[in-house]
């Protein structure tokens, strides 16, 4: 049996947040029905955002999870992303630092879905 792992994010707008996803991760749609896209991330593992499930979400909800982004490269890359990312106007809620499984940092989406960007383990 082939499965995938789907994580799917919660978005008031699919088409404004697959253009936020597209861009902070260099890829286009895989699967774009209304209201919801995906995205291939790599054997076994796609992203998808999903708008129409909850309505008027407000980035003012806490949010309990989060999506984590591995990245090879140690702290350099952790740092290069981080740039990268603050030159884009991406939200960031915490900025790099220590966490004892490595340098890291948190950013949100529009919506307020908390990412975070960590050094593969």
């Amino acid at each position: 049996m082939t499965t995938s792992v789907v994580s799917i994010v919660y978005v008031n707008d699919a088409p404004a947040a697959a253009r936020f996803y597209g861009d902070l991760l260099g890829l286009s749609p895989s699967f774009e029905p209304s209201g919801y896209i995906t995205f291939d991330l790599g054997p076994g593992a796609d992203l998808g955002v999903w708008s129409g499930q909850f309505e008027d979400l407000s980035p003012d909800v806490p949010r309990t999870g989060e999506m984590c982004l591995a990245v090879d490269g140690g702290p350099d890359e952790v740092n290069a992303t981080f740039e990268q990312w603050n030159a884009k106007g991406v939200t960031i809620l915490r900025e790099p630092h220590d966490a004892g499984f490595g340098l890291t940092f948190l950013a949100a989406d529009p919506d307020g879905n908390r990412i975070r960007v960590a050094p593969r383990g």
